[in-house]
């Protein structure tokens, strides 16, 4: 069986071959990372609206995760913000050896299945949360103690891996197996089995927030416009979608404060206190909001 740990034959001999041959090489191994999700995509699609209803009742996403999995979590983690205006504080990364980890490798981090416990544990972990872990192997012991602490306490737990028959598949409620195989330089899971993991938080992540309703008409309706770009991007986004004038909607921003609220109050004819009172009847889904009896 070729796990991200095995030396394969087809790579012996890499570093003589001809340097365009190496680079093919690479890209093809790039493409079947991307390839490796598709017999995820049923585990994806139920892990996304399991955590969804645990963010829906109020809990938070926790990423856990060491080394390159774990540096590839936190990016999922600190994304979350800019593009669907989730708060912070319930986007929670942590990094077997901590901070210092994200920039250079801490040794033994990975081995220390109590700093996992302690790091949820501080986090106030509880039972309305959704872990995910994050391991290539699908055994390090940081991930592995960290999730079945995690589903002892109640939460609901997800762990993506690359190896079959990995610890992690037992010890948490969604499995997600991402089979890449072996690597062009065995144990390097920076490269296909780093890809596939980041290309499946993506979708996790994105379908949590489209079921959540952060998403409309393929818009990032919950952006926070914290820069001009992205201010200007706001406007253009309320004017399209509301079919307002860019100056409408420029006013409809800045009395409502949200690009949602500015929408609301455009396409039905309300000020801030009506489209608030529909949003939060939608419990923040746009189209009921548009869709609800004024």
């Amino acid at each position: 069986m070729n796990t991200t740990e095995s030396a394969a034959t087809r790579y012996a001999g890499v570093e003589t071959w001809p340097t365009e041959d190496m680079v093919t090489t690479m890209i093809e191994g790039q493409l079947a990372a991307v390839a490796a999700l598709q017999g995820a995509a049923g585990a994806l699609a139920t892990a996304i609206d399991a955590v969804a209803a645990r963010l829906r009742t109020g809990g938070r996403l926790i990423y856990l995760g060491a080394g390159t999995s774990g540096r590839i979590a936190v990016q999922d983690a600190a994304e979350l913000l800019p593009t669907f205006g989730w708060p912070q504080d319930r986007a929670l990364a942590l990094m077997a050896g901590g901070e210092s980890a994200l920039l250079r490798a801490v040794e033994g981090a990975e081995d220390d299945e109590p700093a996992a416990i302690a790091a949820l544990d501080a986090a106030g972990m509880g039972a309305q949360d959704a872990v995910i872990g994050v391991a290539a192997s699908g055994r390090t012991p940081f991930v592995v103690a960290g999730l079945r602490h995690a589903g002892a306490k109640g939460a609901l737990t997800v762990g993506l891996f690359n190896n079959p028959g990995a610890t992690l598949e037992s010890v948490c409620t969604h499995p997600v197996l991402l089979p890449t195989g072996a690597e062009i330089v065995a144990g390097s899971t920076r490269m296909k089995a780093g890809t596939a993991q980041k290309a499946a938080l993506n979708i996790l992540s994105t379908g949590v927030f489209l079921r959540l309703g952060h998403v409309w008409r393929g818009r990032m309706v919950e952006m926070e416009p914290t820069n001009d770009k992205l201010r200007a991007r706001a406007v253009e986004m309320v004017a399209e979608l509301a079919d307002a004038p860019p100056e409408a909607a420029r006013r409809a921003l800045a009395e409502g404060g949200t690009i949602k609220h500015a929408i609301v109050m455009l396409a039905r004819g309300l000020d801030r206190t009506g489209a608030d009172r529909l949003l939060a009847e939608a419990g923040g889904r746009l189209h009921l909001a548009l869709a609800a009896p004024a």
